[in-house]
């Protein structure tokens, strides 16, 4: 019976100790942000979109494929890790674009509609990605544009 006691005892014990640390992590949300869970598959194909679109970009001079890459990029997977890289590709391609530059032209698009584009590309770079490897090559054409958009409210 006193052991029985004792055991309660020390079980109230060790709880009352521990249900203050347990409320004060209570407001502390579980597991990691939403906005950075991807999707294994998703993150696959848009890997493959951007070695597409860099193969265009680089080797090809195709600006419109490289566009449409990232687009397609941009529509279904806004959280890619490598998002950065898709809106310089297509900024850089819209600008070259407008000038009239690749083996491409844009028949749809005027070339201020282009250098408009290119700026909207680059602008979100610069806004929404401060530590990108490629924000630097942005700020430099975004000079020649008009410079940084200012970021758009939800």
């Amino acid at each position: 019976m006193i052991r029985n006691l004792l055991f309660v005892l020390v079980f109230v014990i060790g709880l009352s100790l521990y249900a203050p640390a347990a409320s004060a992590q209570g407001n502390i949300k579980q597991g990691p942000d939403s906005s950075t869970i991807r999707d294994p598959d998703l993150e696959k194909d848009s890997f493959h979109n951007l070695e597409v679109a860099r193969h265009y970009f680089k080797l090809k001079k195709a600006y419109v494929a490289a566009v449409k890459r990232c687009e397609e990029v941009m529509a279904g997977n806004p959280n890619f890790a490598r998002i950065d890289e898709i809106l310089w590709i297509a900024g850089e391609s819209s600008l070259r674009l407008s000038e009239n530059k690749g083996k491409q032209t844009d028949k749809q698009k005027k070339p201020e509609e282009l250098r408009d584009d290119a700026r909207t590309y680059l602008s979100q770079l610069v806004n929404d990605h401060p530590q990108s490897e490629f924000r630097k090559q942005a700020e430099d054409e975004l000079q020649t544009l008009g410079g940084v958009k200012p970021k758009e409210k939800p």
